[in-house]
């Protein structure tokens, strides 16, 4: 018999951060009934009371079991299920249920970024040769599956599964059991919640795999960034050729498809991963999806939920941060436990040479290797071919289906960016479709170059494409000639922030500091599926950028982190990282994020800054966090104690307090109204020489005057945690903007840094406009 049930339904919406973020709702019944922590001890009497509890409304056990999807019952309680509208509704009026909200369903969005990172068995005491590597630690990749043939995968050297892995290599088309190795410890694949929305998936013209073999790409891409083997020559058309290698290649792979090639991912599928990785006891979950805003709250977001019991469980939960940026409050995945991902670029560069028919030469980016190689071609400008059915404006940047065919046949095309048509993507695909011969698409500057399979696209900024324009108009027959692609690497200024890397603060929680770090996410070469394409040779590598890429960067760090320090929670990993990231950048000059302009980069841009792992093994200091802080956190929202007290198991009674929101443990401030006078208070724990002395030095954001009491924290057998105030007090008596600032403790060894962030604001303002 089923026992008091809490019932909740809890809906994400899901989106692989790679190539939009436009939200699809689902059209069908589907629903996820989330019910908090685990309430059994006994997984396999779980299906039996969520059947109990249908059946109570569709009238039988056989139609509970026709609709149930899964029964969440390993890492927290719940179930998916088909449910229409009023059975839905009779469900979220029952006594006691959280929520009832419909399923959706959101769209799919190195050889040397690990080299760039200083993450490389040459250096002495290095994260690498600490950590063995990685080795004994489970690395969870949930994504679009895995190319287990991929030479990033190959086992030569692993070690057998451990004993206490319980995860299984779950068959399917083209995957069997022989799939799995002593690299691929585990594989599993989730289709109820998809073929709910969308029907049975048709696999027969070969453009997916019900199994978790990718046909995408993505998910390949993302789990040989984390933990792949090593692979030497490898390359991209005979680019960025070098050793390919993940950050931590002696972790085992957990593999947990979710999202399809054809339409996307299921929240409901989502969640029924999460509830397998944590029974099945993985040490860390990569997850680069995301939400696009308004964003859920934190009881609505199935992510958010299914890390929270992870995190509980102590499974660090690695996300990417979204790539609608360089838009301010548009970072998604703010829950405070996640270690949220924003991307940036590495010192590698691919000059392309582009040589006019008076000999005039420019240089633009591109991934050209073959094609149009030593001969000139006529170049046409995208406004001067437009085709009947479109008009000047929509030529220029070459949206789809805007030029004209027979003008655009055996030419090179010239397309300008425009603010409705940012895509060089969507204009290759005009180009090509016109039969043109190749693009050059003049757009702001960035160092994120797209791939273009079939025709060549070189990238040049506005001041370039403005000099291609003039050439054409004064030329009787303009001529085009492009030079094949080079490497380059050490001739670019880097890290900078990503430009479509998404920004803070989080509209969800602005007292949350998010992103919480950024890694290497442009231009970023790993291991690919050579099923996602037609070509001959088959991809076997390929160079993607978002913060998919950025992710993975940070999933295999706190792989080795987790290595070396095994007793370390998520919150203690997640401050290594924060406390000891790089503001600057490879010359000691601040950080720039790419945008329009570009400009110093903040805390908003990249949370603590660049990822220094090496420096992450040994940070002195951390700021931990438990869940009781989170509940505290979610109290202080405006979260109902029932609803928390579900999630978490624990019987919670939320009191009315704000403190709870500027006081959570984490390595950052951030006070998004400070009005005259605010103290915050934090709690650090000495993880480095047992008597330490740490002194404060402050770096005030602007307009306000930042103390620290005590200045001074002496550490020793006895007293490893310390407690210490910030007191800010505004000197602006102006509605401001965000300001930024830096709180360090140092003890001559280390230097703890963490980000103040404050934005003064005025009681009055509104009455005064």
């Amino acid at each position: 018999m089923a026992g008091p049930w809490r019932l909740g339904i809890l809906a994400y919406h899901l989106l692989v951060q790679c190539c939009g973020n436009t939200a699809v709702l689902a059209s069908s019944n589907v629903h996820i009934v989330y019910m908090g922590a685990r309430q059994h001890d006994e997984p396999e009497l779980v299906p039996e009371s969520h059947h109990e509890i249908l059946s109570g409304i569709l009238g039988s056990e056989e139609a509970a079991k026709e609709s149930i999807l899964y029964s969440y019952k390993h890492g927290f309680s719940g179930f998916a299920a088909i449910l229409n509208h009023s059975q839905a509704k009779l469900i979220a009026d029952l006594p006691g249920v959280v929520r009832v909200i419909p399923n959706s369903i959101f769209s799919v969005q190195t050889t040397r970024s690990w080299d760039f990172l200083h993450v490389n068995g040459h250096i002495r005491n290095g994260i690498l040769p600490k950590s063995h590597s990685g080795a004994g630690s489970i690395i969870g990749m949930m994504d679009t599956g895995i190319w287990p043939e991929s030479e990033s995968f190959k086992d030569d050297g692993m070690a057998d599964a451990p004993t206490c892995w319980k995860g299984i290599c779950q068959g399917g088309e083209g995957f069997n059991a022989s799939n799995c190795s002593r690299k691929i410890i585990g594989a599993r694949w989730y289709i109820k919640g998809y073929e709910a929305e969308f029907g049975k998936l048709n696999t027969t013209q070969g453009v997916e795999f019900l199994s978790p073999r990718d046909a995408v790409g993505h998910g390949t891409h993302t789990a040989s960034i984390a933990a792949g083997s090593l692979v030497e020559n490898a390359s991209f058309a005979g680019l960025a050729r070098g050793l390919a290698r993940g950050g931590a290649p002696a972790a085992w792979l957990a593999v947990y498809k979710i999202c399809w090639s054809t339409g996307g991912c299921s929240s409901a599928d989502l969640l029924a991963a999460f509830d397998d990785a944590i029974s099945d006891g993985v040490d860390v979950l990569s997850v680069s999806l995301g939400a696009s805003p308004p964003l859920p709250s934190y009881v609505d977001d199935t992510l958010a939920i299914g890390s929270f019991h992870a995190v509980a469980k102590g499974i660090t939960v690695v996300c990417s941060g979204g790539n609608s940026g360089p838009y301010p409050q548009t970072v998604t995945n703010t829950a405070p436990w996640i270690i949220t991902v924003a991307a940036s670029t590495i010192d590698r560069a691919f000059p392309t040479a582009i040589t006019l028919g008076n000999n005039q030469t420019f240089v633009g980016q591109a991934y050209y290797t073959r094609g149009l190689r030593d001969r000139y071609y006529p170049i046409v400008y995208g406004e001067d071919i437009a085709s009947m059915n479109s008009d000047e404006d929509s030529a220029r940047s070459c949206e789809d289906g805007s030029l004209n065919a027979t003008l655009a046949r055996g030419k090179v095309v010239l397309c300008f960016q425009s603010r409705s048509q940012r895509s060089a993507t969507v204009a290759i695909s005009t180009v090509a479709a016109a039969k043109g011969v190749g693009l050059i698409f003049a757009q702001f500057p960035s160092k994120d170059i797209t791939v273009s399979l079939h025709i060549p696209c070189v990238q040049v900024d506005f001041t370039i494409g403005t000099s291609l324009v003039t050439y054409i108009e004064a030329t009787r027959k303009p001529l085009i000639k492009i030079t094949s692609s080079r490497t380059v690497i050490g001739k670019q200024i880097s890290p900078e922030v990503a430009v479509f890397s998404s920004r803070g603060p989080s509209s969800l929680s602005p007292s949350v500091l998010k992103p919480d770090i950024t890694a290497p996410g442009v231009n970023i070469l790993a291991s690919w599926s050579p099923a996602s394409s037609q070509l001959d040779p088959p991809l076997n590598f390929k160079i993607e950028s978002g913060t998919s890429m950025s992710c993975p960067h940070i999933s295999g760090i706190v792989v080795l982190l987790k290595a070396i320090h095994p007793s370390w929670t998520p919150a203690m990993i997640k401050s290594s990282l924060v406390t000891t990231a790089s503001t600057k950048d490879q010359y000691s000059q601040n950080i720039v994020a790419e945008g329009a302009p570009h400009k110093q980069a903040d805390a908003f841009d990249y949370g603590g800054g660049h990822v220094d792992a090496n420096r992450a093994a040994d940070p002195g200091l951390v700021y931990d966090t438990e869940i009781s802080d989170y509940v505290c956190l979610l109290c202080s929202m405006g979260y109902n104690s029932s609803a928390i007290g579900t999630m978490t198991g624990k019987p919670t009674q939320c009191k009315e307090s704000s403190n709870c929101l500027r006081n959570l443990n984490s390595p950052s401030i951030v006070i998004p109204n400070l009005k005259q006078r605010v103290t915050v208070s934090r709690i650090v724990t000495n993880v480095g020489p047992m008597n330490s002395i740490y002194t404060a030095r402050v770096e005030a954001p602007v307009g306000t005057h930042v103390r620290v009491k005590p200045s001074i924290l002496s550490f020793n057998s006895s007293m490893s945690k310390l407690k210490f105030r910030v007191i800010f007090h505004s000197l602006l008596s102006v509605q401001g903007r965000y300001s930024f600032g830096n709180l360090f403790w140092e003890d001559g060894l280390h230097e703890v840094r963490i980000p103040l962030v404050v934005r003064t604001i005025i009681d009055d303002f509104y009455a005064q406009t």
